[in-house]
C-alpha cells in the first residue's frame, strides 16, 4: 500500500492488518462465487470507511465455492505474520447469514477475557464485522438474497503462533485475525499496548486479583531464579508502565507487584511512566542528587555523573557506603509516582534488583 507515517524523522510505509487480508480474500471469493469470473484486485472498507485496493492470488471457482488468498503486508512494522498468505473458501447458504469460522492456521480461543469466546476461532469482532459487511455488500450489488458460509484458514499460522504472545494468553493451534482499523502502523505503540491489556484482560478472566509486572527478560529471569514467584498472573510490560498501571485500576486489580532492574526503576523515580529512552535519561542525575543527599562529596557526585551504566553507579555508592540509603530513596520516589498514577486506588510494591548485586531493595 501507499500509505507512510513519519516517525522519529523517518518516513515508514503501513500495511495491513490480518483482518483486513480475511475480509479482502473473503470478499474476491463471494463476488467470484457469484460472477463465476477471476477476480484480481478487490476494494476493502476498513473501519473509518477507508477504502483500500487489495491483491488477490490462487483464486479457485467451483460450482458451490470459491476461495483466494492474500498476502499479509505489514509494511515497515516489524511483524512475524508479514508474507504469510491468508485464505478464505465461501459457499452461499439459504438463511441470509454470514457465518464466519476458523479453519487450519487459525488460533482457537482457551482463555475467557478475550474478544472471543471460549471455544471459538481467535477471530476478533472488529475483523468480524468487516467481512460481515464487505461480504453483504457484494451480496447486495448482486441482488442476491442468500448468506454466505465463510473459512479462514492460515496454512503457516500454527508454526508462526509459536512466535507471538498467542500461547500464553490461551490462544492455542494458530495466529489471531486481528486489527481495529484495518491499517498497520510501523512501530504502532498503541499495538503494543493494546496486547497488554488483552493479556491483563485474560489474566483479570482467570481470577486474579494481584498482578505481578515485570519490565522484560532479564527481569523474568531474576523472578524465575531468586523469587520464585512467577505465575499466570505476570505481564511483561516492555516500556508501558503507567499504561498498565492505568488498564489495573480500569480492571479493578487490588495488588501490582513491579519488579525491575534499577536502571528502568530509578527512571520512574523521577517520574517516568514510560522508560523508553527516546523520552529521556536523567538516571545519572537522580543517582547523583540523593548521592550528594547522603553525603557524597563533589568528586563523588562528578564520577557518577560521568558513569554510563548504573551498574557502575551502584559500585560507587558500594564504596562509599551509601547503597541502601539511595536505594531506599529510589524506591521510596518510585512507589511515590507509582502511586499516584494509579491514585491510590491499588496496593502496589517494588522490588529493586541489579544483575550483579542482586535484589536491592525490601519493599
Amino acid at each position: 500500500m501507499n500509505e507512510y507515517i513519519i516517525k522519529n524523522g523517518k518516513k515508514l510505509r503501513c500495511g495491513f492488518t490480518t483482518g483486513t487480508c480475511a475480509a479482502a480474500a473473503a470478499t474476491a471469493s463471494v463476488q467470484m462465487l457469484l460472477t463465476g469470473e477471476v477476480v484480481d484486485r478487490v476494494s476493502v472498507k476498513l473501519p473509518k470507511d477507508i477504502f483500500l485496493d487489495i491483491d488477490v492470488k490462487e483464486q479457485k471457482i467451483e460450482t458451490t465455492k470459491a476461495s483466494c488468498c492474500v498476502k499479509k503486508e505489514s509494511g515497515d512494522d516489524p511483524d512475524v505474520t508479514n508474507g504469510i498468505l491468508i485464505y478464505a473458501h465461501v459457499s452461499l447458504n439459504n438463511t441470509g447469514e454470514i457465518n464466519i469460522e476458523g479453519g487450519k492456521g487459525v488460533g482457537r480461543v482457551t482463555q475467557k477475557g478475550l474478544d472471543c469466546p471460549v471455544g471459538g476461532p481467535a477471530i476478533n469482532s472488529v475483523p468480524r464485522k468487516m467481512i460481515t459487511e464487505n461480504v453483504l455488500a457484494v451480496l447486495k450489488s448482486y441482488e442476491c438474497e442468500n448468506g454466505a458460509n465463510i473459512l479462514i484458514e492460515v496454512p503457516e499460522g500454527e508454526e508462526i503462533a509459536k512466535k507471538t504472545f498467542n500461547p500464553q494468553i490461551g490462544i492455542v493451534g494458530g495466529i489471531s485475525i486481528i486489527g481495529t482499523t484495518g491499517i498497520v502502523e510501523p512501530m504502532s505503540e498503541k499495538a503494543l499496548v493494546d496486547s497488554l491489556k488483552v493479556e491483563m484482560n485474560v489474566i483479570k478472566a482467570k481470577g486474579y486479583d494481584k498482578l505481578l509486572a515485570f519490565p522484560g527478560n532479564y527481569a523474568e529471569r531474576f523472578i524465575d531464579e531468586k523469587l520464585k514467584i512467577n505465575g499466570e498472573n505476570s505481564l511483561k510490560f516492555s516500556n508501558y508502565l503507567g499504561e498498565v498501571l492505568d488498564y489495573a485500576t480500569l480492571l479493578d486489580f487490588k495488588e501490582v507487584l513491579i519488579v525491575g532492574h534499577i536502571g528502568k526503576m530509578v527512571k520512574v523515580a523521577g517520574g517516568m511512566m514510560n522508560t523508553h529512552s527516546n523520552n529521556g535519561d536523567f538516571r545519572m542525575e537522580i543517582f547523583a542528587c540523593y548521592a550528594g543527599l547522603y553525603g557524597a562529596g563533589k568528586e563523588v557526585i562528578k564520577e557518577i555523573l560521568d558513569c554510563v551504566t548504573t551498574e557502575g553507579v551502584l559500585e560507587i555508592l558500594i564504596r562509599e557506603n551509601i547503597l541502601k540509603e539511595v536505594i531506599s530513596k529510589i524506591s521510596e520516589r518510585a512507589l511515590f509516582y507509582i502511586n499516584k498514577k494509579v491514585d491510590n486506588k491499588l496496593k502496589t510494591s517494588l522490588i529493586i534488583y541489579s544483575n550483579e548485586q542482586g535484589l536491592l531493595n525490601s519493599n
